[in-house]
């Protein structure tokens, strides 16, 4: 009669619609009933009620990827062999002004997310910073910090930890309910990342464990870190997982037991591409290399994830930068500038535009060899469609400097974080008295300058090239006026020199004089400023022009605009900012996702600092 009473509950819980979902989809395990589901962390391995589980995860990021697709992307990793989804989720994407969020517009709604994760039949592991790192704007610290001249971060800076409890506090409230405690796919929250290549404050790692649990979440922690010595001791939390960036080698492993015991150790980054900086080349990792470290993995029955399955776009001006710490016997201790592309790919299993790659196939075979007989390999889903559209007559539009907004008066430049702009260029001007010519030092402009005289272009700094100096032609004006743009690239994401003010930030000299007494522009370049300039009826040889084109089209699908005849400069279609190009390259396309074209008219606009002449933009199908 028990079991009667228990088959019967069974069978009407999942006719009532009990958590079956797409779970029940070939190849996919269904996760049990909720109040049956544990998660914990045992001595050396994770636990999945009570028995032994491999996390084999694949990350991606929500906010890089159109929403329309997530379900597509996370259908892509389950038939790769993967059961978890890894996800950073970046906290200056929903907190873009201090005080207010924003989880359901464009690619936020986090709880929409959570839930196709568990419709898909996988677990998440969840990575919310508050930092992220991620190549991507701020390591997703919220620039509106910076605006605070003596402002420390990732530490127990009141200001920072305010606005961190803030952010938390609105997330987890988005997480509870996810969670796999009460029924959801989220199974583990990583506490900050990489803290120990930063810093060592254990009160900051402690405080936000705390802080995580006094708003309600139960799930267990993790923290990541990589495979040395001082990393893991400044980075670990004694009863979370440790996981390592990269775990390639049993002595990693080994590492990280001995540094923090008693809990499982994981490869929380294993890393089948890598990341790509303007003026290189694009970076790679080899099918064979990764397959080798995946196979390493699960011969020995270690939890992974890989960074990525699968990357996305830099969407706007969401792209960050890295620097590496300079030392010379002359010039003392400095650190370069390495701005990240608009691309996300990075070399990922699945493509940018989100296309199976041979690596994909590769690490899919390694995974299917490992595979328990119970759970078969899912098929690989349909790719979406992409098309090349005809190429784009483009036209002269506009000048930047016909849109001139209200000058900001000042005795010296300051940054632009300092006047609530966090994104765009910023133009510095004033009139030289004195000195008129000689060489010009910008102090620590960040991050690309273009230098002016009484309308004339001079040339450009480039803080890439750790340049900061030009030199200024004489002239016959008696009171020339400087002017100076400067665009931001991506404010640092990674290790020590994140603080990073954009603009000029800290002083003018010519021939050792200090300039005084500017006028100040702020360019943001929002979306909607941008679309609501109107033509000029005038032309200009004059750098830093708008260009404009219309095409028609009669199908919509995924496709790339081809910007090789431009320069250096940003493109916004229909409204949306695909994001930055670059002439020096590597990245000359840009991707634009379907969902952001329309049947009939669509309008294209360019915002190029060099080029002065339209010329055409072909369509393309790929990234190159």
């Amino acid at each position: 009669m028990r079991n009667s009473i228990l088959v019967l509950a069974l069978l009407l819980y999942f006719f009532l619609g009990g958590n079956t979902n797409a779970q029940n989809k070939p190849g996919g395990k269904v996760h049990p009933a909720p109040e049956k589901v544990t998660f914990e962390l045992g001595t050396s391995e994770f636990l999945l009620n009570g028995e032994p589980f491999q996390m084999r995860a694949g990350e991606i990021h929500p906010n890089r990827i159109p929403k329309e697709y997530w379900r597509q992307r996370i259908q892509m990793a389950k038939a790769m062999g993967l059961n978890t989804i890894a996800s950073y989720i970046f906290w200056n994407y929903f907190e873009t002004q201090e005080g207010t969020f924003d989880f359901k517009t464009e690619r936020r709604d986090m709880a929409e997310f959570f839930k196709i994760v568990q419709e898909e039949g996988m677990w998440l592991f969840l990575r919310p910073g508050p930092y992220c790192c991620a190549e991507y704007d701020f390591g997703a610290i919220p620039p509106y910090l910076l605006k605070y001249p003596d402002i420390k971060i990732r530490c127990m800076d009141q200001r920072y930890t305010e606005a961190a409890a803030r952010y938390i506090t609105e997330l987890s409230k988005i997480v509870k309910p996810f969670q796999v405690t009460a029924g959801g796919p989220i199974i583990m929250l990583q506490i900050e990342n990489e803290y120990g290549s930063y810093a060592n404050d254990k009160e900051y790692m402690t405080w936000l464990a705390k802080l995580w649990r006094d708003s309600g979440i139960n799930v267990p922690f993790a923290t990541g870190d990589g495979p040395t010595t001082y990393m893991l001791e400044a980075g670990s939390l004694p009863g979370s997982a440790s996981g390592l960036d990269s775990g390639s080698s049993l002595q990693d492993f080994e590492l990280a037991e001995k540094m923090n015991p008693g809990v499982p150790v994981f490869s929380s980054e294993t890393y089948p591409g890598w990341l790509t900086h303007w003026g290189e080349q694009w970076a790679t990792v080899s099918s064979e290399d990764i397959s080798k470290e995946v196979t390493f993995l699960m011969e020995n029955k270690k939890s992974f994830s890989l960074y990525v399955f699968h990357g996305g776009t830099n969407f706007g001006f969401t792209a960050g930068a890295n620097s590496e710490r300079v030392e010379g016997a002359k010039s003392g201790v400095s650190h370069n500038y390495m701005p990240d592309v608009t691309s996300y790919d990075y070399d990922a299993p699945l493509t940018e535009q989100g296309r199976v790659t041979e690596k994909y196939r590769e690490i899919r075979k390694v995974i299917q060899r490992y595979l328990p007989k119970d759970e078969p390999m899912p098929e690989i889903p349909a790719e979406i469609l992409v098309m090349s559209i005809p190429e784009i007559k483009m036209e002269y539009f506009t000048s930047l400097w016909d849109h001139l907004p209200a000058a900001r008066k000042m005795v010296q430049p300051q940054p632009m974080e300092y006047l609530d702009q966090y994104h765009g260029m910023i133009l510095y001007r004033t009139k030289l008295i004195g000195h008129k010519s000689g060489r010009l030092i910008l102090r620590e402009v960040h991050d690309y300058a273009m230098i002016f005289m009484d309308g004339k272009y001079i040339g450009s700094i480039d803080r890439r090239l750790n340049e900061n100096s030009i030199m200024l032609p004489a002239t016959d004006s008696e009171m020339p006026v400087l002017e100076i743009l400067v665009e931001e690239m991506g404010h640092i994401n990674f290790a020590e020199f994140m603080i990073d003010r954009k603009g000029i930030t800290d002083r003018v000299v010519l021939n050792g004089m200090t300039l005084m007494n500017w006028d100040v522009f702020n360019f943001p370049l929002n979306d909607e400023w941008v679309s609501s300039r109107g033509k000029t009826g005038k032309t200009s040889d004059r750098p830093v022009v708008f260009f404009r084109g219309y095409f028609k089209l009669d199908k919509t699908a995924d496709t790339y605009f081809d910007m090789s005849g431009y320069k250096k400069g940003i493109v916004w279609i229909n409204g949306h900012n695909l994001g930055r190009y670059w002439e020096i390259g590597p990245q000359k396309r840009l991707f634009c996702p379907a969902g952001w074209l329309k049947h009939g008219q669509n309008e294209v606009i360019v915002l190029d600092l060099h080029q002065t002449q339209a010329a055409s933009i072909p369509g393309a199908e790929s990234l190159r």
